[in-house]
């Protein structure tokens, strides 16, 4: 089921990018929310008999999610600037981990309380309602590039092949998204096997008894996902502080906070995973240090983004980074370690240590590949000073444009 809504969401969010750069980025948002609760809620009612149903309009919540995930950062760059953009930018990715960690406590106990799983996605579109009344109402639709232009718009259209080529020159947008899938496939397979993980390591222990159903102890979810949320906030709170004191002094302080978040992260989850075997208070400690030096890099990431790409390709952009993200980190990581430790689980007799083992050596994987994204940042480093200067110079000679265009055709009202 998670991987049709991946799919749609990857599929999806170049279309809302190629859209969100052209057309009425709030009316998109609008049309999003609006189809994300409307395929929520009805997939809450779909019976045993029409699984396929189920899958489909699971499937298309990912249109909502392209919609906005896309679009909403591309709106607030265009409102704020500076140090205050950044802030603005942490409150919105704060909501992440924040999300994230609540949807592990909040489904598991809504489905014990009410004793079915389809009261979580019945109960899920209040919020969603909330924030779409929001949207209508409080969120204004401001011109493309106007915190940075003075509300000048830039006037070149252009084709979404030539919007990909410029992407794909920009070696910052390249280097630093390689570092966000990094990250993602890190994030999205812990958020998948930790629990299990942990499960198998209190078996293992003799704290629990062995059981069909993995995790067998549910409060490895609820204890899980107080740490993600706890952490997210932290991180992105801590990563957003340091850029904001630090961007001015240094021109490459944010790629190098990434990558500091990412190299230090790395050993933390490698002892996380090392002491599971004899010390959960441990691994759950490590953890928490882990996910706090991953949060730092939310905002930042997202702040990136907006200041080496140009305002008219900054939803494209958005929507690429999102795809590859997705696509190479949290869509396949899930499913990359959980064949290794099959594969790993046939070398030996079944037996609750091999179970265990077999899924330690594969979620061994991701320390590494944690250390190869904050080699990805690192490189980052060395372009976003060019990179930035390059982009600040379009837009001003957009604005330059527009204001003479502006200016022309006051004139030529004048003659009339």
């Amino acid at each position: 089921m998670h991987s049709f809504f991946i799919c749609s969401f990857m599929l999806l969010a170049p279309v809302f990018g190629y859209l969100g750069d052209r057309y009425n980025r709030k009316l998109i948002m609008v049309f999003g929310m609006i189809a994300w609760i409307a395929t929520t809620l009805s997939s809450s009612f779909v019976t045993e008999a029409y699984f396929w149903v189920l899958v489909l309009l699971r499937a298309l919540v990912g249109t909502g999610e392209a919609s906005y995930v896309t679009i909403a950062p591309t709106i607030i760059g265009d409102l704020f600037t500076g140090t205050k953009r950044t802030l603005m930018i942490s409150f919105f990715y704060i909501f992440i981990p924040v999300g994230s960690g609540l949807g592990y406590i909040v489904a598991a106990r809504i489905a014990s309380v009410t004793g079915d799983w389809r009261w979580a996605l019945r109960l899920n579109p209040i919020l969603g309602g909330l924030g779409l009344v929001l949207l209508v109402f409080l969120i204004p639709n401001p011109p493309r590039g106007a915190s940075e232009n003075q509300g000048a718009t830039c006037v070149e259209r252009t084709t979404y092949w030539e919007d990909v080529k410029y992407l794909l020159r920009n070696r910052s947008f390249v280097w630093s998204s390689l570092g966000v899938t990094a990250m993602a496939f890190v994030t999205g397979a812990l958020a998948f096997w930790t629990p299990t993980f942990l499960s198998r390591a209190r078996v293992l222990q003799g704290l629990t008894p062995a059981c069909s159903k993995e995790p067998c102890d549910p409060s490895d979810s609820y204890i899980f996902g107080g740490i993600t949320v706890g952490t997210g906030i932290v991180g992105v709170l801590i990563g957003t502080a340091i850029s904001r004191k630090l961007r001015n002094r240094v021109a490459n302080a944010d790629p190098l906070i990434c990558a500091v978040g990412m190299l230090s992260s790395s050993p933390c989850l490698f002892i996380a995973i090392i002491l599971a075997a004899s010390s959960i208070p441990g691994t759950y400690a490590c953890i928490g240090i882990g996910e706090t030096l991953l949060s730092l890099n939310w905002a930042i990431l997202a702040d990136i983004l907006l200041y080496v790409v140009i305002p008219t390709r900054r939803a494209t952009a958005e929507a690429l980074q999102i795809m590859v993200c997705h696509l190479l980190g949290d869509a396949g990581s899930p499913y990359l370690l959980g064949a290794i430790s099959d594969a790993l689980s046939k070398v030996k007799p079944d037996s609750p240590d091999w179970r265990f083992r077999s899924l330690e050596y594969s979620v061994l994987l991701c320390p590494f590949i944690g250390v190869l994204g904050g080699l990805f940042f690192l490189m980052t480093a060395l372009y976003i000073k060019a990179d930035r200067k390059a982009a600040e110079m379009q837009e001003l000679k957009d604005s330059l444009i527009q204001v003479s265009l502006n200016h022309f055709k006051s004139v030529q009202m004048n003659l009339v």
